[in-house]
């Protein structure tokens, strides 16, 4: 009996708590299913380091001839891009197709007919000069026009107590550069508070400009001669009124010449030419009636056409899939326009942005295979003209083929291919990001809600250190500015950019596919697309809840 009831109490312990152990071991399980279950049904491992080596591979190949915009390296990437989001079932967004079709304006000097005399004396184009804007001829004596430009808030006047009429000016600065030294804010209203340096020669009568170049501007002097004689300066054509202002015949001239004009004046050159500010030029002044130039210019125009690349994966909620989330990388680089290594002239832009350009490709492959879609539709676009002042953001922003207003957010990728390595002492690769890093930019400037997101997406998934030290106002590097999530912010868009900072490769011939770390790339562009899905899911779209600071509003 003893051993009876001794076995009947064990079996009743073991009743009670075997099944307790029970629960809880399915419990854990549970939730570790559900934990796979939703990036398995996302499909996020299908974004893999070595899918993202061969789709970057090709991008950054010679073959693409550095992905210019335009170029036939930039079209055939386009047509690669195209080619795969068919095969995945994407919806075609732009106006012809993928393609979101953009005219340019190319405008190229006449070598033949461009020519300019300097007391009787034939420069050489490409050497002593490069032509600048502007067709005819003109003939005439000098003026000192300091910066050229009218700035009220300085007291800034390009021909105080001079009367330039009938006269060549001498303007320190490049075509279409903002006056050294003086904030966007004190130009003011620009045509009221300040006026360009093209516009106010006009007014004054001024027949022609001649432009003093800047220390850096002489650096490049080899790869602009090529740009500007050989591929001719570019423009998108609907913005062509706003980029390029009203025809004086001017040139850009080589420190010798510009020895030549200043030799006897009251000022020296080098006082010019080492300028660091538009308001610590000399005064403006009447140059020795001696010295006469006469400006010969002829330019061909021709019309070109680009492309943004852009597709849709609508969304499975009937009323949500009205609204978007935008993915952006720019898909050109700069063709062979940068230093070469060797014989190594084609810039093939595997991190910049190649990098950014396959990782928006893998994503949408991850949607094409992921077990369910996000509520909210996906907005894939591919810009073109980045490197060029981020012509294909602002053209679809400008042009959208949806409704911006209904875009909720836009997350950017621009380099997140490289990483520094252990013990890199090399003063070029200092900003460059580890391999568990990101820079994060843009994140917490319009939108609490979206910075949360981010963070929290992170923290719960792949834990990435996140790098917040250029997401102000202030920044010197003017990061903010200088990629396609800009143009969105400007509309009011909540943007993130994603950056794995400036390297030594960085627009030089060294930026290729090789020097990528894939696992880094696996990991941000994972933790983008979960974050994109967090974002498409929402019940509310992200409110915007902070204005863009005041610095960051108007045009770069």
């Amino acid at each position: 009996m003893r051993r009876f009831i001794s076995a009947l109490v064990l079996t009743s312990l073991l009743v009670v708590t075997f099944p307790a152990s029970y629960a809880q071991r399915a419990q854990r399980a549970t939730v570790r299913k559900t934990a796979v279950s939703k990036t398995a049904q996302r499909g996020v491992a299908t974004i893999a380091a070595a899918q993202l080596r061969d789709y970057l591979t090709f991008i950054a190949s010679d073959e693409m001839e550095g992905r210019d915009t335009p170029s036939r390296g930039l079209d055939t990437t386009a047509k690669f891009l195209a080619m795969n989001l068919h095969r995945w079932g994407f919806k075609p967004a732009g106006d012809d197709g993928y393609f979101q079709r953009i005219e340019l304006r190319r405008d190229r000097a006449d070598s033949g007919q461009t020519k300019v005399e300097l007391n009787g004396r034939a420069l050489t184009t490409g050497t002593d000069f490069i032509p600048a804007t502007g067709s005819g001829t003109v003939s005439g004596s000098l003026v000192f026009a300091g910066s050229g430009w009218f700035v009220k808030s300085k007291g800034l006047d390009a021909y105080k107590d001079i009367d330039p009429a009938g006269k060549i000016a001498v303007i320190f600065g490049t075509p279409n550069q903002s006056p050294r030294g003086i904030s966007r804010a004190e130009l003011g209203k620009i045509g009221e508070d300040s006026i360009a340096p093209v516009e106010y020669a006009k007014q004054k009568g001024v027949i022609g400009i001649i432009y003093v170049p800047d220390a850096q501007y002489v650096a490049n002097w080899p790869r602009i001669r090529i740009r500007v004689m050989e591929r001719g300066a570019t423009f998108v054509a609907k913005f062509a009124p706003q980029q390029t202002p009203a025809s004086l015949p001017s040139v850009v001239v080589s420190p010798d010449v510009v020895n030549q004009l200043f030799a006897g004046e009251r000022e020296a050159a080098a006082s010019i030419l080492n300028a660091t500010s538009a308001v610590n030029l000399p005064a403006p002044f009447v140059m020795s009636a001696d010295k006469k130039i006469t400006l010969s210019m002829a330019n061909t125009t021709e019309s070109l056409m680009t492309q943004n690349v852009v597709a849709i994966w609508e969304g499975s909620d009937p009323v949500l899939k009205s609204e978007y989330v935008a993915l952006g990388a720019h898909y050109d680089h700069v063709g062979s326009g940068c230093p070469p290594i060797g014989n190594d002239r084609i810039c093939n832009g595997a991190d910049d942005d190649g990098s950014g350009t396959t990782a928006l490709l893998a994503m949408a492959e991850a949607l094409s295979k992921a077990r369910v879609r996000p509520k909210r539709s996906i907005l894939f676009v591919w810009h073109c003209g980045e490197e060029k002042g981020l012509w294909g953001s602002r053209y679809f922003t400008e042009f959208p083929t949806v409704p911006l207003d209904h875009v909720v957010a836009q997350l950017n990728i621009d380099m997140i291919g490289r990483s520094k390595k252990e013990g890199d002492t090399n003063p070029r690769n200092s900003e460059l990001t580890g391999p568990n890093t990101i820079y994060l930019i843009g994140s917490t400037m319009m939108s609490t809600e979206l910075a949360e997101l981010v963070n929290a997406v992170n923290k719960s998934y792949l834990n990435l250190t996140f790098d917040t030290r250029y997401d102000a106002p202030s920044d010197p590097n003017r990061f903010f500015y200088r990629s396609d999530h800009y143009n969105y912010a400007r509309k009011g868009i909540p943007i993130v950019f994603f950056f794995d900072g400036v390297h030594e490769d960085y627009h030089r011939a060294g930026d290729t596919a090789d020097k990528i770390d894939y696992e880094k790339m696996q990991k941000v562009a994972r933790t983008i697309y979960m974050t994109l899905w967090e974002i498409a899911n929402r019940p509310a779209r992200l409110k915007v809840d902070k204005p863009l600071p005041v610095q960051l509003s108007g045009s770069e």
